[in-house]
């Protein structure tokens, strides 16, 4: 028997995607626990499998990835449909770009909004951007409920990638305060997945994961809130980097490009 695939996350949406495919395909894996709350994702050891620091991460010693690490929900998802379940992304034809685009909206769009509008919900405040968020948020909302509309699954006629990506975020929908009356299409869609024995195995993963979290944001200290929050990344002020933009209008309005 081979070396198990080791997956580093914590009970994210963008850990719960990598479990549910993981799960759907079968594989066999181990878990490591990244405590995100404590600030562990900027520890040396975790920024040399993730730059950025973020989870989740997969290393798949025996695929033809090797030792090397995969970073990048987005990326993992392909990487694994690709090396071990081409069922849930095509390996050509119309269908094959129908699940990228609707993968890349979620990675593009999806997660970071949804992702905001959590912060901003969290730590309240920010009332321009969390607004910018909540409209987001709801515009994707219709985008899927107009596209699960037109298909059964965001891919086309098949549960794909595209659909384990987004699920974890759209199936909040009620706690980001909309009205699942009004979006049918994309209650029934979300119904339709739960109802797969993989999402049910990698909700027993994730929940482990979420027991763990909430007992490092009850531990954490008041620099490791801050970590969390990436306050301790050094950054040009907002004033600094207002300057700068007037800086630049008016070199283009010497040089006649105003």
């Amino acid at each position: 028997m081979g070396q198990p695939l080791t997956f580093y996350g914590m009970s994210s949406p963008n850990a719960r995607k990598v479990a549910i495919l993981l799960e759907e395909i079968g594989l066999l894996y181990r878990t490591e626990h990244v405590a995100v709350f404590r600030g562990r994702q900027f520890d040396e050891r975790f920024l040399a499998l993730s730059p950025m620091a973020k989870v989740p991460v997969i290393v798949d010693p025996d695929g033809p990835a090797g030792a090397e690490p995969i970073f990048e929900s987005g990326a993992i998802l392909i990487y694994l449909a690709e090396t071990y379940a081409p069922q849930f992304y095509p390996a050509d034809g119309p269908e094959r770009w129908q699940v990228l685009k609707w993968l890349m909206l979620q990675m593009s769009q999806v997660g970071p909004v949804f992702g905001q509008h959590s912060h901003y919900r969290l730590l309240q405040g920010q009332d321009y951007a969390a607004g910018r968020a909540r409209r987001g948020m709801a515009q994707i909302f219709q985008a899927l409920e107009r596209r699960l509309g037109e298909a059964q699954w965001l891919g086309g006629g098949s549960y794909s990638i595209a659909d384990v990506a987004t699920y974890p975020w759209a199936k909040r929908l009620k706690r980001y305060g909309l009205d699942p009356a009004e979006y049918p299409q994309v209650t029934a869609w979300r119904a339709a997945i739960e109802a797969r024995p993989a999402i049910g195995r990698a909700h027993r993963v994730i929940a482990e994961w979420a027991r763990q979290d909430t007992a490092d944001r009850a531990a954490a200290t008041h620099e490791e809130n801050e970590m969390f929050q990436g306050l301790h990344i050094r950054a040009p002020s907002a004033q600094a980097a207002s300057a700068h933009n007037g800086q630049i209008e008016s070199e283009r309005e010497r040089n006649g490009h105003g």
